[in-house]
């Protein structure tokens, strides 16, 4: 099986940027997506051979995902279940026969890291919600997670030490899910690669000269590994500030 994540920052603007085209082309079982800012009445698309879960912000035009697969899930839940996190749409949880599917949109910190705070909060109560799932049967996250984890996962950590997605809070979060018993799939089979990035800024064609972030993931239960054979990143693929990240999967 092959399954692919990606922030498309917009679905309506990436369905006339190719969208359509490319998801033929590589012809996957499963597709991610988070940033999709938009209703599901608001979109005009339809992929024949797949069911659809679209999970959409409460805020118009913000935030939500989506969940296209050629199996249909046997049970879908949304978001954390608790009272204090606002309906964003930022996660699906699909559960399949052997595995629980998971597809995030990490809240930013945003500018001043005036969101650094809440933040953390979510963080703590979406590990605990991993684990919960993780307790039944092996767990696949996916998604835009929002953090850069080591400074060979973006192209200027010294400059960006302090800036949303690479303060020492938000890295220390991922450690602490890794430790937590996931496994982050790129860098298991690429350790030491650099330059392989999922996000580059609009400002200053940081894309054609490849200064970006890898901040897209796919994380899995550490007794989940032995199924995933491989793990990629798809930067020739545009549309969005993000790129397409996967993995093939038996």
């Amino acid at each position: 099986m092959k399954l692919i994540s990606w922030n498309v920052n917009g679905i309506r603007a990436c369905l006339t940027k190719g969208f359509l085209d490319y998801i033929a082309a590589i012809n996957p079982d499963i597709i991610c997506l988070q940033e999709v800012k938009a209703r599901l009445e608001q979109v005009n698309i339809d992929i024949p051979g797949y069911s659809l879960v679209w999970h959409s912000a409460e805020k118009p035009g913000y935030s939500g995902t989506a969940v296209f697969s050629r199996i249909e899930p046997i049970s879908v839940q949304f978001d954390l279940a608790r009272p204090d996190h606002p309906l964003e749409g930022r996660v699906i949880i699909a559960e399949f026969y052997d595995f629980f599917l998971v597809n995030c949109y990490t809240p930013n910190s945003q500018n001043e890291l005036r969101r650094l705070d809440y933040r953390m909060g979510w963080e703590d109560d979406f590990r605990l919600r991993l684990l919960e799932l993780d307790a039944v049967k092996p767990v696949v996250l996916c998604g835009d997670l929002n953090v850069a984890h080591r400074e060979i996962d973006l192209k200027n950590p010294k400059s960006n030490r302090h800036n949303a997605g690479f303060t020492d809070e938000e890295r220390q979060k991922l450690t602490i899910l890794l430790d937590s018993g996931f496994v982050d799939t790129f860098r298991h089979f690429y350790p030491d690669l650099t330059g392989a990035y999922t996000w580059w800024s609009y400002i200053g064609g940081a894309r054609s000269r490849n200064a970006g972030w890898r901040i897209d993931y796919f994380l899995v239960s550490e007794r989940f590994l032995p199924r995933v054979l491989d793990a990629f990143i798809l930067p020739e693929v545009m549309g969005s500030d993000h790129c397409p990240v996967g993995i093939d999967i038996v």
